[in-house]
């Protein structure tokens, strides 16, 4: 849907541009937002590749596994239908946890196998269970500790202060994320009370 949306408007700037004949504005615009684009990649690449690589050391020294021990209490009561001690749970901590430094791609695969273990839970295969859900919106509201790519895109347009949003974002996100796992959980009990 998203790509119909973006290829309408372009398509429409495009129109536009040949009937007022601004057809070389649409050339140069294209030539210049690729190289923006290219050097945007390579100032971003290698502060993602870091916090990739730390991640990827927590994850081998053991120490997510950890982290995600500690979090299994509060992840019990949030996801209460996933049986104690299921791998899900630490797979779904994982996940929150490199969301938190803002690493959204390094997450996705530990999101993808943790909603592959809770549709092993599913009795409904074909109908998302009330873990995948909250999942998916504790994933999608998560909490960012350290937003690093909105960080990597200030630093690469000169902000004075690139860390400075910090607290901004993670009340942001802190918002997000009660307000979504409060209308989840009165969603649950309403579908409950039927």
């Amino acid at each position: 849907m998203v790509s119909i949306i973006w290829g309408f408007l372009i398509l429409i700037g495009i129109i536009f541009s040949f009937t007022t004949n601004n057809l070389s504005l649409v050339n140069t615009e294209i030539l210049a937002s690729s190289a923006q684009a290219l050097e945007m990649f390579f100032s971003m690449f290698p502060m993602i590749v870091l916090w990739m690589g730390l991640m990827q050391i927590a994850s081998d020294s053991g120490l997510l596994e950890k982290i995600a021990r500690k979090f299994s209490f509060i992840l019990a009561r949030i996801f209460p239908s996933i049986p104690t001690g299921h791998e899900s749970l630490g797979l779904i901590a994982s996940n929150i946890i490199v969301n938190m430094v803002g690493l959204g791609s390094a997450a996705t695969p530990f999101g993808l196998k943790a909603m592959e273990k809770l549709q092993e839970l599913n009795d409904k295969k074909d109908t998302a269970s009330p873990a995948m859900i909250t999942f998916l919106v504790l994933n999608t509201s998560g909490v960012t500790l350290i937003p690093t790519a909105i960080i990597s895109l200030r630093a690469m347009y000169g902000s004075a202060n690139p860390s400075e949003i910090i607290s901004g974002a993670l009340l942001a996100t802190l918002a997000s994320t009660i307000a979504g796992l409060s209308i989840d959980s009165l969603i649950r009990k309403k579908n409950k009370n039927r």
